[in-house]
């Protein structure tokens, strides 16, 4: 290999035994090595068979990433629904959610630029300049005490984990690394994504600013959200008749 190959590339697979899942097949990816001489691309895929590779290897804080993931799904949507057109009068004959006109006489076909009824979302899509706002550390073991303190920043040092309370909506807990991103991600739930380093040569400065996170909201995200912690919750209702020692 050392001596013919040009391009290097590896098989991954993720780690679907570390967050409990109901799936148990892995997602298997080819990923190119790049930087160095062959022979050194192929001295670290050697040195790396069925190692596992932590996300601090590959990103680092303040970083600009890309994601590439598939949207959510919303199916077989009309216009309106699918291009955002403007409904049709209330009176219009045969339906209001549609567009008026397809298209003049000639050419006579229909413009692939003219908004028609189909497919909305569960579509490819990679979304450029995600920054990591925090690459944070997994429950861990500490002299036989699990160490939760995850979500802690210099300003709001309150012992709390990363996890809302009452978990993520539609996840649970977050219990291995994790990487906080600023913005939104693609697709729902539990779907896999894949993360890229950026293509592009950042120079603005909203892209090399380096980041302090002041606070991490932890409150519920499911009900009214008004405490951050179960102890604040504990000292501010005080003792519940569900606590009561029978």
């Amino acid at each position: 290999m050392k001596k013919y190959c040009t391009v290097i590339r590896v098989i991954v697979h993720t780690q679907m035994k570390l967050l409990h899942r109901r799936q148990k097949k892995a997602h298997i990816m080819e990923v190119q090595l790049n930087g160095g001489s062959v022979a050194d691309k192929v001295d670290f895929a050697r040195k790396h068979f069925e190692q596992s590779i932590p996300v601090t290897d590959v990103f680092a804080m303040d970083e600009c990433i890309d994601i590439i993931g598939v949207t959510k799904g919303h199916g077989f949507k009309g216009v309106t629904s699918r291009w955002h057109t403007k409904k049709l009068p209330r009176k219009t004959h045969k339906g209001l959610r549609k567009v008026a006109c397809i298209g003049a006489w000639h050419p006579s076909r229909i413009q692939y630029t003219v908004p028609r009824a189909g497919q909305k979302g569960y579509h490819h899509r990679t979304e450029i300049n995600k920054k990591i706002y925090r690459i944070g550390e997994g429950y861990k073991m500490k002299d036989g005490k699990v160490i939760k303190n995850n979500a802690a920043t210099e300003y709001d040092l309150a012992d709390k984990s990363i996890n809302p309370m009452g978990g993520f909506p539609h996840y649970g807990e977050v219990k291995q690394d994790f990487i906080m991103l600023k913005g939104a991600c693609i697709g729902h739930k539990k779907r896999v994504l894949t993360l890229r380093k950026s293509l592009l040569t950042h120079t603005k400065k909203r892209y090399l600013e380096k980041v302090s996170l002041k606070f991490i909201d932890t409150s519920s995200k499911f009900g009214h959200g008004r405490f951050q912690t179960p102890q604040d919750k504990a000292a501010f209702m005080g003792p519940l008749k569900k606590d009561k020692k029978e």
